[in-house]
C-alpha cells in the first residue's frame, strides 16, 4: 500500500471517529459491509471509486474533498508531475487533482481516464445539487445523471447539479479522458 493509501485509510477511520460511529453504523449509513470497512481502515485493501463514493454520501463530502483531507498542505501551484493520481483498483479508472485544493476554497478540478469498456455507478451525491461541469477531452462517454441520458465526445460540455445516482460508462471501442469541474 503506498503513502497516499495509507493516510487515506486513516482518514476514513478518523471521519468515522470523529462523528461517533461504529464500523456497524457506518455499514449501515454507506452499504458497504462491516467487514470491507475493517479491512479498507486498516489498510488491507485499497477502496474502490465506487466504495468511496458511497462512503463520501455517508460523511457528506466529496470525494475531492476527502482527498484533500490526505493530502499535505496548499499550494498555489501544482506541476502536473506533482498532481495526486488515485486509480480505482477495481476498474483501473484514474483520478488526477489537477487543482491545488485548500480549505478555504471551494471549488475543484479533477481530470479522470476511463477505459474502455468499463461502467461507474454512484448511489448518490455527497451534497445535493452539486454543480458540476465535465469538459470531454477525448474519447466518447455514456453517462446517466438523475435519470437522463447522455453521450458525450471531445469538445463536448455537459453541465449539470448532481441530485442523486450517476453512471459513467466507456463503450468497448474507446475510453474517455475529461476535466470536471466541481464547484461546491
Amino acid at each position: 500500500m503506498d503513502e497516499i493509501e495509507t493516510r487515506l485509510a486513516t482518514r476514513l477511520s478518523s471521519l468515522r471517529a470523529e462523528r461517533g460511529w461504529s464500523l456497524d453504523e457506518l455499514a449501515k449509513r454507506s452499504s458497504v459491509s462491516r467487514a470491507s470497512l475493517s479491512r479498507i481502515e486498516n489498510g488491507d485493501v485499497s477502496p474502490t471509486a465506487s466504495v468511496l463514493g458511497k462512503l463520501c454520501v455517508a460523511f457528506g463530502v466529496t470525494l475531492s474533498r476527502l482527498m484533500q483531507m490526505v493530502e499535505d498542505d496548499f499550494a498555489p501551484l501544482v506541476t502536473r508531475a506533482a498532481q495526486e493520481i488515485w486509480t480505482d483498483p477495481e476498474t483501473g479508472y484514474r483520478r488526477r487533482l489537477v487543482s491545488p485544493t485548500s480549505k478555504n476554497l471551494s471549488g475543484e478540478v479533477i481530470e479522470v481516464d476511463i477505459d474502455p469498456g468499463k461502467r461507474i455507478e454512484y448511489a448518490g451525491t455527497p451534497r445535493d445539487g452539486m454543480e458540476h461541469h465535465l469538459v470531454m477531452l477525448e474519447g466518447e462517454l455514456f453517462m446517466e445523471i438523475d435519470g437522463q441520458s447522455h453521450k458525450l465526445n471531445a469538445g463536448d460540455c455537459l453541465r449539470y447539479q448532481l441530485r442523486g445516482a450517476s453512471v459513467f460508462q466507456t463503450p468497448k471501442h474507446a475510453g474517455a479522458r475529461y476535466h470536471l469541474f466541481i464547484v461546491a
